[in-house]
């Protein structure tokens, strides 16, 4: 159980740099958000972390998640359909009096959610593209363009992204996800972290799997 007097724990409030932009963001406990970052209707789990110039959009991000530098998460989309792709059809109000926003490409933009699960991590000047979800444990190669939805501990890389291999064999993945260690209690995580660090997957594994 975690003990409020513990003094092995920091302040758990989010840390947002001051030159970064947050509109309408929620930010779990330790998340850090870098230089220059740009967030909007952004949920950002425990322990997850934002880099310099990087921006998302309606985007959900799972706890302990990395996030490089200048990475695009729900990147922009443009009506291509229409006469004009350039957003003086749906933000002519940036151009106009009495035009507002148009709220339908909005509403179409908001539902293209990207889906981010716990301890991904996505490398520097990674795109991921609208409506992609990403499994637990995921890898996204530096400056990968990710055109479709990545499995659990898989790891990507190219544009457009291909998978190269699995982080862990299938039964120790799986054994991975059943502990749901990105939910522990925070002493709990605390305990473990010198075992993280020196015993292997499997040894882990076999210590902490149950307790």
């Amino acid at each position: 159980m975690d003990r409020p007097d513990d003094l092995r724990f920091k302040d758990s409030e989010p840390r947002i740099h001051p030159t970064a932009e947050l509109k309408s963001c929620r930010l779990g406990r330790y998340a850090a958000i870098g230089e220059r970052v740009v967030l909007r209707e952004v949920s950002v789990g425990d322990f997850s972390y934002f880099e310099r110039n990087a921006e998302a959009i309606y985007t959900e991000i799972g706890k302990f998640c990395s996030i490089a530098a200048n990475t695009r998460i729900n990147a922009l989309e443009h009506p291509i359909e229409r006469i004009t792709q350039h957003k003086v059809s749906y933000r002519p109000n940036e151009y106009f009096r009495w035009l507002g926003v148009d709220a339908d490409f909005r509403a179409r933009r908001q539902a293209k959610k990207v889906c981010i699960g716990n301890d991904v991590w996505i490398g520097h000047g990674a795109v991921i593209l609208p409506g992609i979800s990403i499994g637990n444990g995921a890898v996204v190669g530096a400056n990968a363009v990710v055109t479709k939805d990545i499995d659990a501990y898989e790891i990507v890389a190219g544009t457009p992204a291909r998978a190269l291999r699995r982080r862990f064999p299938v039964e120790i993945s799986d054994r991975v996800e059943a502990t749901a260690w990105w939910d522990w209690p925070i002493a709990k995580l605390a305990d473990a972290i010198p075992d993280m660090q020196s015993l292997s997957i499997e040894a882990f594994l076999e210590r902490w799997s149950g307790r």
